[in-house]
C-alpha cells in the first residue's frame, strides 16, 4: 500500500448506519460444493429477512462473476483473490448497516478466515452447506459436474481442486436432509437467538 493513502475518518459510523437501520449487521457467508444448495438457501433467507423488515443483500458467487470479478479464472489463485474482494465488499455492506448474505463455494479454509479477520462482534457466521459430493453431482443444476468430468472445466472443485469443508462453522445445514424451509428456519433461529433479529415478523417492524 502507499504510504501517501490516508484513511479518512467519516462523520457517520457504522454504529449510527446500523441504528437508524434499528438492526444488528452481521455477514452470512454460505460455503459448499457447487450444486450443494447455497444459493437457493441465502435467496430464500434473503427474501424472508425482507419480508420481515430487514435491509439485506446478498451477494452470488456467478452474479459477481458478470462484474466485480469478471476478470478472474477459476485457478487457486484466482479464487484466492475472489474472496479477497467479496469480503471486503461484504465488509462494506455490514458497514452500512446491512445483513448481507454471501454464496460461494470458497473452498480454502485460510480465505475463509481472511474474511473473517475482517469482522468483529461475532458478525462473521459461517455456514457450511454440507451437501455430499454425490448428491451434488447427481443434482448438477447447471450441468458442470459433467463438463469438469469429461475435461471441459478445469480446476472444478471436487473434480479436480480441493474443497476444505469448515471446522468449526457456526452453522451447519444438510440441504439433503433439510428442505428448504426448514434450513431458512434454522437459519432464522440462529439469528434470532443471537440478537441480530427479533423472533417475530411483528417484533422486526418495530425496528425499521
Amino acid at each position: 500500500m502507499s504510504n501517501n493513502i490516508v484513511w479518512h475518518n467519516q462523520a457517520v459510523s457504522a454504529e449510527r448506519r446500523a441504528d437508524q437501520k434499528k438492526q444488528k449487521p452481521c455477514l452470512l457467508w454460505f460455503t459448499g460444493l457447487s450444486g450443494a444448495g447455497k444459493s437457493t438457501v441465502a435467496n430464500a433467507l434473503d427474501n424472508a429477512l425482507f419480508q420481515r423488515g430487514y435491509h439485506t443483500f446478498l451477494l452470488d458467487g456467478d452474479n459477481v462473476r458478470h462484474g466485480l470479478n469478471k476478470d478472474l479464472s477459476f485457478s487457486d489463485a484466482d479464487r484466492i483473490e475472489n474472496i479477497r474482494r467479496i469480503g471486503e465488499a461484504s465488509k462494506l455492506f455490514t458497514d452500512a448497516g446491512l445483513i448481507v448474505m454471501s454464496a460461494f463455494i470458497s473452498p480454502f479454509r485460510s480465505d475463509r478466515n481472511m474474511v473473517r479477520s475482517l469482522f468483529e462482534n461475532n458478525e462473521f457466521i459461517e455456514v457450511h452447506v454440507s451437501t455430499p459430493l454425490d448428491v451434488c453431482e447427481e443434482r448438477d443444476p447447471k450441468g458442470l459436474y459433467k463438463k469438469a468430468r469429461a475435461g471441459e472445466i478445469k480446476f472444478f472443485t471436487g473434480i479436480d481442486s480441493a474443497y476444505e469443508a469448515p471446522q468449526a462453522p457456526e452453522v451447519t445445514l444438510n440441504t439433503h436432509e433439510h428442505d428448504i424451509n426448514a434450513c431458512t428456519e434454522i437459519l432464522l433461529n440462529y439469528l434470532e437467538q443471537r440478537g441480530f433479529i427479533k423472533n417475530t415478523p411483528e417484533q422486526a417492524q418495530d425496528m425499521v
